[in-house]
């Protein structure tokens, strides 16, 4: 798990310069930069999803996924443990929850954070998660800078799902195919997109709630292709 440890340290660094960097900068330039975010996430949230060969697979993974979380409701489950974090360390700051759920789901969320595990789990030496770390490092600046230091805390999450999809690849070698890691990608692109909108605030959409979405396509890949 060497790799998600760096990927982990590398938010931490780009989230404390991002605290550093955001008591000097002005909301116009820590909007314009989290702006430009966005619009990075949406460009890679499509490239990502265009990667499916079978777009109804695409369509009911996302749509049993969403009413699968909005059943157990994640995105609820989600704020309820920013605020208790929040509340555990004392931290006054209101963007605490929106910044830690946001990075959680930017850094959890993507073709890199399947990959990499996945490539690291096989045996080999982890090089997309060291790509990962930096891209993850630098966005962390960003995000931290607009919303705080529960950007920094978003290391948990990643730990945690990094972390156990590099031990699920370990034991489950000869599961994931190249077809089932285009149509996990793709799923996770759409995800991105769903963020991306998020970030621009041209909607308030319950990204967390469709997470279920990524198990759902995983089931119908291995039975529908």
């Amino acid at each position: 798990m060497l790799g998600t440890l760096i990927n982990s340290a590398s938010i931490i660094l780009g989230g404390i310069i991002g605290l550093i960097l955001g008591s000097r900068l002005s909301k116009n330039i820590t909007g314009i930069v989290f702006q430009s975010l966005g619009l990075i996430v949406l460009l890679l949230g499509i490239t990502m999803a265009v990667k499916t060969s079978n777009i109804m697979i695409l369509f009911f993974s996302i749509v049993l996924g969403s009413l699968l979380g909005e059943w157990i409701d994640i995105d609820k489950r989600l704020n309820s443990l920013g605020e208790k974090i929040r509340r555990k360390i004392k931290i006054g700051n209101k963007k605490f929850t929106e910044g830690f759920i946001a990075a959680s789901l930017l850094f959890c969320i993507g073709a890199l954070a399947i990959l990499g595990p996945i490539e690291e789990g096989l045996g080999n030496p982890p090089n997309i998660l060291l790509v990962k770390s930096g891209l993850d490092g630098f966005a962390s600046i960003a995000f931290a800078s607009a919303f705080g230091i529960g950007v920094v805390f978003s290391f948990i999450p990643v730990l945690i799902y990094q972390g156990t999809i590099t031990l699920l690849a370990y034991s489950l070698q000869s599961f994931f195919t190249e077809i089932m890691i285009n149509e996990i990608t793709a799923m996770g692109g759409l995800l991105l997109i769903g963020l991306s909108i998020n970030i621009l605030e041209i909607k308030k959409l319950k990204i967390a709630n469709m997470l279920p979405g990524l198990i759902v396509v995983i089931i119908l890949s291995y039975f529908f292709l």
